[in-house]
């Protein structure tokens, strides 16, 4: 049942989160909302809408460890295998400006999970403050255009995509519930850890949408698009998720998570910044190098199991 759960719950994640996406996003431009803000706003927040709901679930059932780690993985498999696979086939544009400007908040984001990892429990005065980051991050990426409008998406009429919108909505929101319900059930059934679960299945599995958006943006050559869907994914997943998780329930600190991922989370999205600071673009042995890195990861977490 738990396997069922998980084969279930992934692809009305992935589903789900496209279809909220596409009808959030033909809705404000219906509404003539500005294009930056769409791509700011719905777009950002819809992509990472599966995380958020995956993390509040499992944080509500008592298992931090896949609320955190989700968390953490999820940034690990974004810069590693998702921004990795896309460079990988064709090479990622590296925007400079933007790079500087966006840049310094992934890395204080990075910087940010590192430090409370040091705490014996991530308190709702964090998570308060990782909120108010955000909405600062908010306020001075509108103030200086550094999120890329989103392409103009609309498809069908008005109350077509509110339907849209609404059934992604109700996917994302049951899938996030069977997904963490089976991989707790797994983790217990087998004896894994919850907290490897979450770092790995449920990170990746929340993921998806940014998977496929990223990989569809490099076959079609709009690389810069799979590296900034990364980068604001990443600032997102930290302030955002982690700080409305931890707001709504505070959450102890796993000793795996502290002793080595959030270090694999900081290191990678270093390694991210002297890459695309090392040219004009993230090139296909970089990126391979990042997938490398990915796999490299894997095998120590198996270790664990």
């Amino acid at each position: 049942m738990d396997v069922l759960l998980i084969a279930a719950g992934l692809p009305a994640l992935l589903f789900g989160g496209e279809w909220l996406v596409s009808g959030a996003v033909t809705v404000a431009q219906r509404l003539r909302v500005s294009p930056l803000v769409i791509g700011l706003t719905l777009v950002g927040f819809g992509t990472s809408m599966p995380e958020l709901i995956t993390s509040l679930r499992a944080a509500s059932l008592g298992s931090p460890g896949i609320a955190l780690g989700n968390v953490v993985g999820s940034n690990i498999a974004n810069i590693l295998l998702i921004l990795g696979l896309a460079a990988a086939i064709r090479p990622v544009a590296v925007d400079r400006s933007a790079l500087r400007r966006d840049g310094g908040w992934v890395l204080a984001a990075a910087l940010a999970v590192a430090a409370l990892s040091l705490l014996p429990m991530i308190g709702r005065g964090a998570g308060l403050a990782l909120v108010l980051a955000l909405g600062l991050f908010l306020w001075t990426a509108l103030r200086s255009g550094s999120v890329e409008a989103a392409p103009d998406e609309a498809q069908g009429t008005l109350p077509g995509a509110l339907m849209r919108f609404g059934l992604g909505l109700a996917l994302v929101l049951s899938g996030a519930v069977m997904l963490v319900e089976g991989a707790i059930g797994i983790a217990r059934a087998a004896g894994v850890s919850e907290t490897v679960i979450g770092l790995t299945l449920v990170a990746v599995g929340t993921s998806l949408p940014e998977l496929v958006t990223s990989v569809v943006a490099a076959r079609r050559g709009h690389g810069a698009v799979a590296l900034g869907n990364v980068l604001g994914s990443n600032v997102f997943n930290v302030l955002g998720i982690l700080g409305v998780t931890a707001l709504a329930l505070p959450l102890p600190v796993d000793e795996q998570i502290a002793r080595l991922d959030v270090w694999v989370m900081l290191a990678a999205t270093l390694v991210l910044l002297v890459f695309c600071h090392s040219g004009a673009r993230l090139s296909r042995r970089e990126g391979w190098a990042l997938l490398l890195g990915y796999v490299a990861y894997l095998g120590w977490l198996s270790r664990t199991f």
